[in-house]
């Protein structure tokens, strides 16, 4: 059974920072392409920032470039975000895609190809 589950949201003043991770079972990390995406009230998801298990290539969206890292590390992936802004706060999802099927910038741009979601974690930055 896979799973992909989020941890790491919380509430935070702007300028702060946190750290979002993601563990994943059921699933040969090395095949896939993870991805952070986040969703906002009344807004369609989007990429934030992705990576691919097979080379380390990343992408990230151009809102969070310089202020948010993604890294992986075994079964586990991170994003770290600096410098938090109001306009960040959202629902923070992983995501898994055959890397076979997509790369980090279609995964991250058209969310392409997308097997599995993680159930999401609450990131909330206040002014």
């Amino acid at each position: 059974q896979v799973q992909l589950v989020e941890s790491g949201g919380g509430s935070v003043q702007s300028g702060g920072s946190l750290r979002l991770s993601c563990a994943t079972s059921g699933i040969t990390l090395d095949w896939y392409t993870i991805g952070w995406f986040r969703q906002a009230p009344g807004k369609e998801r989007e990429g934030v920032s992705c990576i691919s298990s097979k080379d380390g290539t990343t992408h990230y969206a151009d809102s969070v470039k310089g202020r948010f890292t993604i890294t992986r590390e075994a079964n586990m992936v991170f994003l770290q975000m600096n410098s938090l802004k109001p306009e960040d706060t959202a629902v923070y999802y992983c995501a898994a895609a055959d890397t076979l099927i997509t790369n980090v910038q279609n995964l991250c741009q058209n969310l392409a190809g997308i097997g599995y979601w993680g159930q999401g974690t609450q990131v909330s930055v206040s002014s």
